[in-house]
């Protein structure tokens, strides 16, 4: 229901300037790097293929063509068609849209910042993310934890996630959550485990980078063998106090191989019985055209923002929540 008398800000007026801050610090230190802002469209004729996303789309007609827009969940996807052009290294500080249940993390319309580095991996990235941690939190003496998948599993589930049977990742997600006794699906019962134990262990300190995911969670990274012969994920996700802030990627850039990932996401998709949605070829031509080797991340500007300022809901620190937009 609308109500007219929503009209004052969600945020206080101190974290409004806390925000704008933020903003300033995020520019001046890519500006420092000389990796260049850019600014992509919201709306685009071709939407991501990941069956775990929702997204909001809009119908209109131009020219004579009934046409649906999808508002971007991110832009990786035109941002890596700017590096497949010759962009350099770049970087977006802009809104995306995800159609979740809106809560206590997560809104609607959200802020992302997310950039790409050409020459460098993961790991060289996982260093960049700390150093801009460091000047928004004026702290030069931060260090934030690294641990594996597979390493933060052990410790926290007592299971090792690339060898434990099926029924022994069911029977520990029942004792954890009262959930997955009927799942078969192996990479759904490690999210389970992961998003209701692990994640509430990591990162209470300090911030802490989780990496070496199973290969089948590749999503858009390259996959590789890590220290002990294990096929895994070049990616990782930065944990902070119980929230995930940030996911990152030493980018795929084998054309055939990302179609192959859209085609089976879209397969998941149809399994599912979810919406269709029109896979954005532009970003396969584009990779055909070539990728230079890079490493990207997208990071939640206003779940920093909440622990920089010590809030709870993600309401407190935007200018105006969902229910006064």
């Amino acid at each position: 229901m609308y109500d007219a008398s929503l009209w004052q800000p969600s945020a206080s007026l101190f974290v409004l300037q806390q925000r704008a801050r933020l903003f300033k610090q995020i520019r001046t230190f890519f500006d420092a790097r000389e990796v260049m802002e850019v600014d992509t469209p919201c709306l685009s004729l071709g939407s991501i293929t990941d069956p775990h996303i929702e997204v909001l789309s809009t119908h209109t007609r131009s020219q004579g063509q009934d046409l649906t827009y999808y508002l971007q969940t991110s832009p990786e996807f035109a941002m890596k068609r700017l590096l497949c052009a010759g962009s350099g290294s770049i970087y977006q500080l802009g809104k995306v849209f995800r159609a979740e249940e809106m809560g206590r993390r997560h809104s609607i319309e959200f802020t992302m910042l997310e950039w790409y580095r050409v020459g460098l991996d993961h790991w060289q990235l996982m260093d960049e993310i700390q150093c801009l941690l460091s000047v928004v939190l004026n702290d030069n003496a931060l260090v934030c934890e690294r641990l594996s998948y597979q390493a933060a599993f052990v410790r926290h589930v007592g299971l090792d996630p690339f060898t434990a049977t099926r029924l022994q990742l069911q029977q520990a997600a029942h004792q954890h959550t009262e959930y997955g006794l009927q799942e078969n699906d192996r990479d759904t019962l490690l999210e389970l485990l992961f998003s209701s134990v692990v994640e509430n262990a990591i990162g209470q300190v300090s911030p802490c980078f989780i990496h070496s995911y199973p290969a089948s969670q590749a999503a858009l990274a390259k996959t590789q063998l890590d220290s002990n012969g294990l096929l895994v994920a070049a990616r990782f996700e930065l944990y902070w106090q119980g929230m995930e802030l940030a996911n990152g990627y030493h980018e795929l850039t084998d054309a055939k191989e990302q179609a192959r990932r859209f085609a089976e996401d879209t397969a998941a998709r149809q399994r599912m019985a979810l919406a269709e949605r029109q896979c954005d070829g532009r970003l396969i031509t584009a990779l055909e055209s070539g990728l230079l080797a890079c490493a990207g991340v997208a990071l939640g500007v206003d779940r920093l923002l909440m622990l920089l300022c010590h809030k709870s809901h993600i309401s407190e620190v935007l200018p105006f929540a969902h229910d006064r937009a």
